[in-house]
């Protein structure tokens, strides 16, 4: 979802940037950047690592989610280029869709409702939905189990090296969409195709579907 479907990284940041800098940290965007595909609970986890046990979590818990539903409120959740014309390729061809995010479902639910495409997935699996965060399996595991789809017979999108890592761990082929960072070599190699838009992803999947 955030970062392939919606362009909400850079709102994330900032909530994330801001709410730590409010409690006297510096969150850079170097650092920023290596939590993207990972669940709340492990970047927790990590921010505490980094910065400390004197970091004030539960401070930054609460105040970050009311930054970010604040800037979603106002300006509203802005898609990937794209998008639309991706999901009405798979509709045509009546492929079960489902969300697989990092994200806590409250999020999830206000971030599809703010961006207009709620009610467009057979089914949404969130990141406090599984005991483990990409790049565990997890996920997408679930995800394909509620799709009632063996793990070889999906497609997963992904944004993230931590994402591509996953579904590639989960027996998924991974089609990758880089969103703010480039893929790490590791991730590259685990993905049958690296895209630079959702235009190229449609392209290729428009392929995939009738191959030659």
């Amino acid at each position: 979802m955030d970062g392939l479907m919606l362009d909400s990284e850079p709102v994330y940041r900032r909530a994330w940037q801001s709410a730590a800098a409010g409690l006297g940290y510096d969150l850079s965007d170097e650092f920023y950047l290596a939590l993207i595909g990972r669940n709340n609970r492990d970047s927790e986890a990590e921010l505490v690592r980094v910065f400390g046990r004197d970091f004030p979590l539960d401070r930054f818990r609460d105040d970050w989610p009311l930054r970010w539903q604040a800037e979603v409120e106002t300006a509203g959740m802005p898609v990937k280029p794209g998008l639309f014309g991706l999901l009405e390729l798979v509709e045509r061809h009546r492929l079960p869709l489902a969300v697989a995010t990092s994200s806590d479902a409250e999020q999830t639910v206000l971030s599809l409702r703010a961006a207009g495409i709620d009610g467009r997935f057979a089914c949404i699996v969130t990141g406090d939905q599984v005991s483990r965060g990409k790049p565990a399996p997890d996920i997408f595991l679930e995800a394909a189990r509620r799709l009632n789809v063996a793990p070889a017979g999906c497609l997963v999108l992904e944004d993230s090296d931590a994402g591509v890592i996953a579904a590639a761990t989960a027996g998924m082929p991974v089609l990758m969409i880089p969103d703010l960072k480039r893929p790490s070599a590791q991730a590259a190699a685990s993905a049958i195709q690296v895209c630079e838009n959702l235009d190229d992803a449609s392209a290729f999947l428009d392929t995939y579907l009738h191959p030659l």
